[in-house]
């Protein structure tokens, strides 16, 4: 593995309740289980990392509570911070309610991570083989836009660029949205958000817009459809639906953080890229068969989970795996 992974994103504390379904309004719901861990980011950057790449961060943590609560999750994934912390406020958080069908629904409170300047990520810098990453969140922060992208447009033509713009594309000004689309190197994002981006029609009329008008120096975008997998569109016009796998899901929260983690650590080690969205699609089945945003698997579980489910495992650049030697 060559190269790191610099997140320049929002890293918050997820409060997490598991109920049967939303309470109606005015009336009180009592919750099947509780949990305090570090989301948003956070879960991203646990996708990548536990498929074998370097994970820094270049955002904003606080000085407080959940800012200390987030530096101890960091540094048991192995995650390095670049930045200092924020000597005025401590990090955000999120309450994310779980219900029976696996779906999810958040209130969140913006903290340190939703203001960035130039200067507080003075100490973030990158070098040859690194790929760099954001989310529509931090672009929706009035504090946080106008530096972020300053500083993106700034980066060397040869630094790799994956943008996911996340639910709330549209909070991003569209000026703002322009200027980073024309720096993305991939897009990743859902159905929904890319209707939002380059205007309805089907997945394939849609990818090839995204390209053609939106991200015309992009290597490619992956359009996610949940449990249907994923559309690749690269920029040379070839494209293929990427089925994805049938599980039993039981928490859907954070899979979309780990198809795209998934996808850029196999993108980095060199597998191209239809191979590494079946690998990221897998990533995500076994995430959401578990409970936890940053419920990502490792590499190892996806090759055996890839194995199971029949067809090839992904083999890096130079190497065959016994899937391919005996099919």
């Amino acid at each position: 593995m060559s190269g790191r992974l610099v997140h320049i994103g929002s890293a918050v504390v997820d409060y997490v309740y598991r109920i049967d379904a939303l309470p109606m309004p005015g009336t009180e719901k009592t919750a099947s289980s509780f949990a305090q861990v570090a989301g948003g980011g956070f879960n991203m950057m646990v996708a990548a990392a536990r498929t074998g790449m370097k994970v820094v961060f270049g955002g904003q943590l606080g000085s407080g509570p959940n800012g200390d609560f987030l530096r101890a999750a960091f540094a048991m994934a192995g995650i390095e911070t670049l930045t200092p912390p924020s000597p005025v406020m401590d990090s955000g958080n999120c309450v994310a309610m779980i219900s029976r069908d696996a779906e999810r629904t958040f209130i969140s409170w913006p903290g340190a991570e939703s203001v960035l300047s130039l200067d507080m990520m003075a100490p973030v810098s990158v070098v040859p083989g690194d790929w760099v990453f954001t989310s529509g969140y931090t672009l929706s922060y009035p504090e946080s836009r106008d530096a972020l992208t300053d500083w993106l447009e700034l980066l060397p033509a040869d630094i790799p660029f994956a943008f996911d713009p996340t639910p709330i594309i549209s909070d991003i000004p569209h000026p703002i949205l322009a200027r980073v689309l024309a720096r993305t190197t991939w897009l990743s994002c859902n159905t929904t958000e890319a209707a939002e981006i380059a205007g309805p029609g089907d997945v394939e009329t849609v990818a090839a817009q995204l390209l053609k008008i939106h991200c015309p120096h992009a290597d490619g975008v992956v359009i996610r459809s949940g449990a249907g997998g994923c559309h690749v569109r690269l920029a040379d016009g070839t494209a293929q639906a990427i089925p994805g796998f049938r599980v039993a899901a039981i928490d859907t929260n954070g899979a979309g953080d780990t198809h795209i983690g998934a996808f850029i650590s196999a993108l980095a080690r060199g597998v191209q890229p239809f191979e590494a969205a079946r690998y990221a699609n897998a990533a995500a089945a076994i995430s959401v068969t578990r409970h936890g945003g940053s419920s990502a698997p490792t590499d190892a579980e996806i090759q055996t989970f890839l194995s199971q489910a029949g067809g090839p495992s992904i083999t890096e650049p130079g190497q065959t795996h016994k899937a391919h030697q005996t099919a």
